[in-house]
């Protein structure tokens, strides 16, 4: 199965195209949008995407692991990694829930 994803190059030509802007003002837009993102996150820890989501930066706790090839436990530590929560509305659009009877 082809996977057709949207390049970047191709979202800003739609960018521009809604917005009536040329492309570099869109690609401007773009890479500014994401600058931004990446430092709030970066510095308190959550930056929301009004009307799709939020990036959060969370701690994940050390733990014990077991080595696949082995078998041995191996002690993974502690980390920090950035999720992406997806806003209900958008997930409701994309996934319609279920009716219930």
């Amino acid at each position: 199965m082809a996977d057709k994803r949207m390049t970047q190059s191709q979202f800003v030509k739609v960018i521009a195209a809604k917005s009536g802007v040329s492309n570099k003002v869109a690609k401007a837009i773009v890479d500014t949008y994401a600058a931004v993102a990446v430092a709030e996150t970066k510095k308190g820890g959550v930056f929301v995407l009004p009307g799709l989501g939020r990036l959060v930066r969370v701690e994940r706790k050390a733990r014990m692991g077991r080595n696949p090839a082995t078998g041995e436990a191996i002690k993974i530590p502690a980390k920090k990694v950035v999720k992406f929560r997806v806003a209900k509305a958008v997930k409701d659009a994309i996934v319609p829930p279920k009716k219930k009877k």
